[in-house]
């Protein structure tokens, strides 16, 4: 068996695992980063990514206690405390860091959650656009520099931790195919960063309870959850699995690749109302499209959803989202269906007629007397400002659920050590980006805090901690 010898062995070529492995290189580390893709755009969640850096939809250059503010809010204050501090903490040290290793950024006007966008930024069009774009370009300048720096990428699957009397002292990688020899890359530090299980069908539906060919895949699917398999067999811990980041998406994507990832369709949604194909709301849309995306997924068919909305929202919030689905959803060919009235509506879409318009009369008579707490389920005016549906024409929009990425996974410390189950960290072993959780999620899905900001920042921590402890 061929074996290795590094300093830091990183699971994970996303921009997580490219920021520890460069952190690490640049303070004289030896780093090993173990990708199981192919190609120099090996597919990955950061590469599709729209290239936002921003916390909760908030500048994260931001002062750290107004960032510790906005994730508590954004998570219903069911973010790990140490977590929020360690990422409001670091986050505009990471862009610093990040543009300093050749990211260029381009700032969208005043919008404060856009100040700090990869470049070149995606256009403003439906469909996949990933080549060539800010996200895609900042990996591969993080590869180029790894390799200046001595780093080593190997294009191999990790396989099995190594560990020594409960500490972990390496990788054992296999090859893409399944067959060959195995190789033991030992090192004094492992870093984690393989980006979650949403690509895992078997898991999503273990740990969340989905019906995975159900919902979309929105990101690029290669989180598959060997980070979280490796970890548990060394006594991690973890954090609730049963959420995940996503939108709602039209539910063309099945079959129309043009509609997605972009556009979302949570502007509709959450504005408008959504409704089921009796005609009955099912859930509180003023808690966000990731809330939603999330209740859709667990309907019993998660196929059976639709965004209701007038002409003024059509034209108000459906033309106003950074990629909108007025008009891009219409150019991409996706399916809008619009009558002068509902019950033409309902006839056109085989939604029950006579509930649609109880449903959207009982919603508008709530909201236009202040009594939408009243409605079942009820209406929340935060952080989503619910509209009247009562300008014709009409529209509905078939929906389905778009899982980007898990929320839940590895649960650590603030410097990115896996913490076990007895409650101390394991020693020598580290999670970054998506395959941990404890940060976003809360207990209702609806908490997004921000992967790439994320996944940069804890990085950053987890290989600035392994130089500390190797120099004791």
């Amino acid at each position: 068996m061929t074996q290795h010898e590094f300093d830091v062995v990183v699971v994970g070529g996303g921009i997580a695992g490219l920021s520890a492995a460069n952190r690490a290189a640049q303070q004289g580390l030896k780093v090993a980063v173990l990708e199981r893709g192919d190609g120099p755009q090996y597919l990955c969640n950061s590469r599709y990514s729209g290239g936002v850096l921003h916390i909760a939809m908030h500048n994260a250059k931001d002062p750290a206690e107004k960032l510790i503010e906005v994730i508590n809010n954004a998570t219903n204050n069911k973010a790990d405390p140490e977590l929020a501090r360690a990422l409001a903490a670091t986050a505009g040290r990471a862009i610093d860091w990040l543009q300093s290793e050749g990211a260029k950024y381009i700032r969208v006007g005043n919008i404060v959650w856009q100040q700090h966008v990869l470049a070149p930024p995606r256009p403003i069009v439906a469909g996949l656009d990933w080549k060539g774009r800010g996200p895609d370009v900042t990996l591969r300048q993080l590869v180029t520099n790894l390799e200046k720096r001595g780093g080593k990428m190997f294009r191999l699957p990790a396989v099995t931790l190594m560990e020594k009397e409960g500490q972990s002292i390496g990788v054992e990688a296999g090859t893409n195919d399944g067959g060959g020899t195995k190789q033991q890359f030992y090192a004094k530090a492992v870093v984690l960063a393989d980006g979650g299980y949403q690509g895992n069908a078997a898991l999503v539906r273990e740990h969340m309870g989905i019906d995975f060919a159900k919902v979309k895949t929105r990101g690029a699917g290669t989180g598959i959850g060997d980070g979280m398999r490796m970890a548990r067999a060394m006594g991690a811990q973890f954090s609730e699995l049963k959420y995940f980041y996503g939108h709602m998406l039209s539910r063309d994507s099945f079959t129309n690749d043009r509609v997605w990832p972009y556009p979302q369709l949570d502007e509709l949604g959450t504005v408008g109302i959504v409704v089921n194909d009796a005609g009955e709301r099912f859930v509180d849309e003023g808690l966000g499209g990731v809330y939603v995306a999330n209740t859709i997924a667990r309907l019993a068919d998660p196929l059976s959803a639709w965004a209701i909305l007038d002409h003024a929202i059509w034209e108000g919030p459906g033309r106003t989202a950074r990629i909108p689905a007025n008009p891009q959803l219409a150019n991409a060919g996706g399916t809008i269906i619009r009558a002068d009235t509902l019950a033409e509506l309902a006839a056109k879409t085989g939604i029950a007629a006579a509930q649609l318009e109880a449903t959207v009369h009982g919603y508008n008579e709530a909201l236009a007397g202040g009594k939408t707490a009243s409605l079942t389920p009820t209406r929340s005016a935060h952080p989503i400002v619910p509209s009247p549906v009562n300008k014709p024409p009409y529209y509905a929009v078939p929906l389905c659920a778009g899982m980007t990425y898990t929320f839940g996974g590895i649960l650590t410390d603030g410097d990115g050590r896996v913490m076990s189950t007895r409650g101390a960290p394991i020693e020598g072993l580290y999670a970054v980006g998506a395959t941990t959780g404890g940060l976003e999620g809360g207990t209702t899905g609806g908490g997004y805090v921000g992967g790439l900001i994320k996944g940069v920042s804890f990085g950053m921590r987890a290989a600035e901690h392994i130089l500390k402890t190797l120099k004791g």
